[in-house]
């Protein structure tokens, strides 16, 4: 499955359960000589009465992440092809909590990402306070970043143009930054409007991805937080386009989006 690009092996571990090590991952997301992916998706049952199923996310290098919003998409069109529910509101836990999926009649799928985290300690980063912007010394430059937590964690840069932006350098160097002691997604935001934006994301464990859900909410957030945006954002990304709203402080960020069932197979494990 898809969402924008953003492309995932899903696995139906509802009757059976499946336990992947970082090899078996990293096998099945290489492009040549496995399935390819960005991200492995497992579906596995409720581990509590107030939600309908459970949600496990692994990177293409193998390790284990809190949340994924093109994910969560195909997350919701799965369950309803696999017959799995008929809902058309799916409850769904993770390992930052639950999410709520909404399957539209357009097939769009809206997802309540729950309010964004700005305490560092939530990411976690390193820095003294909380604050709407930190500077960080990388590549014998200072950028200046937010810091937003979508049960995973962000750091967002304004840019003048997301064609020129240093995503191959930056990227990597600001993942792996001291800063973030487990790591960091990295957004790349040029501000087209109050209510557009253009968008590129070094996902950690990854690498650069045609388009990352999370990435496109914490960017909205930071552009927020910065004054530079409204409450309603598109944003385009190389895979195509997400909506965005935040109300603000306090309140959920909702995204908006396809999700595109492309094949179904059988691997050998």
């Amino acid at each position: 499955m898809h969402g924008l690009g953003n492309d995932f092996v899903v696995f139906d571990c509802t009757r059976e359960p499946l336990e992947l090590n970082a090899e078996q991952s990293r096998a099945i997301a290489d492009r040549r000589f496995g399935v390819g992916c960005d991200q492995i998706l497992l579906v596995e049952p409720a581990r509590d009465a107030h939600t309908d199923f459970y949600y496990r996310i692994f990177n293409a290098d193998g390790s284990e992440v809190e949340q994924c919003g093109n994910g969560a998409r195909c997350f919701a069109r799965f369950v309803r092809i696999k017959g799995l529910t008929d809902k058309t509101v799916i409850d769904v836990g993770t390992a930052k909590g639950p999410i709520q999926l909404t399957i539209r009649d357009d097939e769009q799928v809206e997802v309540n990402m729950g309010a964004p985290r700005l305490a560092p300690s939530e990411l976690p980063f390193n820095a003294d306070a909380q604050a709407i912007t930190y500077s960080l010394d990388v590549n014998n430059q200072s950028v200046e970043i937010n810091a937003v937590s979508m049960g995973n964690p962000h750091a967002v840069l304004v840019v003048d143009d997301v064609t020129t932006a240093e995503v191959e350098t930056l990227g990597p160097a600001i993942e792996s930054h001291a800063a973030f002691p487990r790591r960091v997604n990295v957004g790349f935001m040029a501000i087209q409007s109050s209510s557009e934006i253009n968008l590129r994301v070094y996902e950690r464990g990854s690498g650069e991805t045609l388009a990352c859900g999370t990435g496109a909410c914490a960017a909205v957030v930071g552009g927020r937080l910065r004054g530079l945006l409204d409450e309603a954002v598109t944003v385009h990304l190389p895979g195509g386009d997400l909506s965005i709203r935040w109300q603000g402080d306090g309140e959920p960020v909702w995204m908006t989006g396809p999700a595109t069932h492309v094949f179904d197979g059988t691997l050998s494990l």
